[in-house]
């Protein structure tokens, strides 16, 4: 059945910044069609889900959703649906199948063909595209970038280090990296955009490597320092990263990039040496550690933030104990600790010893009881002191606004007198678990 071409849309990302960068893209790719934002996704002639696939019955929650929308066979007067991202990839023409009103299925790497999808949508055909091309999308998507005061730019995608408990390497292909001048050119679009403060992307972005104007192989170090020289970024960060890719330059740059800001996500998964061996993460408790302390350091006031996942098949209470007396060791800034859920086709799905619900629940309550602790500490510490806070976007009070220290943090201030994108010094007045309140020097105002 045919429909009109749609002229509103609205793009509901799920999931990581990955995620987040790719529906920018894709909203600056149908603003190029002519078609405009809606205000509310029930108004949109086109929604877009941008699917995450790693969390457990993240393929249901899509279906649901997809219900919500409220289009039927028998009522198919809803909007065009196109469900895109790491779902799509993984369930392909299923959600077809399951879903018959989905109109477009594509996967993360082949979001640049939407405009000729949504084409044949209309048009009556069921549009459906899951190539794993590399890097074509972005040759192929607009160059003017939309933004804010910080922006994403993603540098890297996929995987090769094939985790047994991730689909990653699956949906979203192996490693690969994008040029360093497309990515000199972005950056540069992005602060002609507004932006000051850029943010490096990648499944493992630390993994990044690239020849330079010269012919010069370079790490991500070399990128950040590259970035440090263009006109108008002030500050640069970079997630998420693998313990095994953080090289002596990319460690060297914490220390020597001013820019490069005090924070450092680098996923450790558990504390305990045979459940990392059994994950396939490749490095051990001992080397994670060493980094920490090397990057520490050279950079004594970092912010470290980490990922964990408690419950993997097999994990044994002195597993676990392993990795909150590794938690109690780094004292984590941030960090995001999740229970074991098995994706299929993934080698962790099949292996015994599968951990009971109650069992990962009362752990990931532990776990997650001393992670706040840690936090709670490391904000309270700002208390008294001064930072410099990039102003992001607006607070719920009247002239209140909301940014971020260099460790990550969200600051609250009132400043009516201030703008987004502002950089000021604040005094730290009061701290809490999950962020700050200052009150700006009106006299450091950039």
């Amino acid at each position: 059945m045919s429909m009109n071409s749609p002229k509103t849309y609205s793009i509901k990302n799920y999931g990581c910044q990955m995620n987040v960068y790719d529906g920018e893209r894709m909203a600056e790719l149908f603003d190029a069609q002519g078609m405009i934002a809606a205000d509310d996704k029930n108004d949109a002639d086109l929604v877009v889900l941008n699917t995450c696939h790693i969390r457990e019955k993240a393929a249901e929650k899509v279906y649901s959703e997809i219900g919500r929308l409220g289009k039927t066979s028998r009522n198919p007067g809803g909007p065009m649906i196109a469900i895109a991202g790491c779902v799509a990839q993984a369930e392909g023409s299923e959600i077809s199948r399951r879903a018959p009103t989905v109109d477009i299925v594509v996967g993360p790497q082949a979001y640049h063909n939407l405009p000729q999808m949504i084409a044949d949508a209309a048009a009556g055909k069921k549009a459906v595209d899951l190539d794993l091309p590399g890097l074509d999308k972005f040759s192929q998507l607009p160059s003017l970038r939309k933004t804010g005061a910080s922006a994403f730019l993603t540098v890297q995608e996929g995987c090769d280090k094939f985790c047994t408990y991730c689909v990653v390497p699956y949906t979203r292909g192996a490693e690969v990296s994008r040029s360093w001048r497309a990515l000199i050119d972005e950056a540069k679009a992005l602060v002609d955009g507004g932006a000051k403060e850029i943010t490096l992307l990648g499944q493992n972005v630390n993994a990044w490597t690239g020849e330079d104007d010269t012919g010069k192989m370079q790490g991500l170090d070399g990128l950040i320092r590259a970035l440090d020289r263009v006109e108008g970024i002030k500050r640069i960060r970079y997630m998420t990263s693998h313990p095994n890719d953080m090289t002596d330059g990319l460690i060297a740059a914490h220390g020597d990039v001013e820019k490069l800001m005090p924070f450092l996500h680098l996923p450790v998964q558990s504390g305990s040496d045979p459940i990392l061996k059994a994950m396939n993460r490749s490095h051990s408790r001992d080397s994670y550690l060493v980094i920490l302390d090397r990057v520490r350091s050279i950079r004594p006031d970092i912010a470290l933030s980490g990922d964990f996942i408690v419950g993997f098949p097999g994990e044994s209470d002195a597993d676990f104990a392993d990795t909150l007396s590794l938690v109690k060791t780094v004292g984590y800034a941030q960090a995001f600790s999740f229970k074991y859920s098995p994706r299929p086709g993934t080698p962790a799905a099949d292996m015994i010893d599968q951990i009971p619900s109650d069992v990962m629940d009362q752990r990931l309550q532990q776990l997650q009881a001393q992670l706040m602790a840690d936090q709670s500490a490391f904000n309270a510490k700002m208390a008294g002191t001064t930072c410099e806070v990039l102003l992001e976007r607006p607070g719920k009070l009247p002239g209140q606004l909301i940014g971020k220290s260099p460790w990550m943090q969200s600051v609250h201030v009132l400043a009516p007198e201030l703008g987004i994108g502002d950089i000021v010094t604040v005094d730290i007045t009061e701290s809490g678990p999950l962020s700050l309140k200052g009150e700006p020097d009106m006299r450091a105002a950039a």
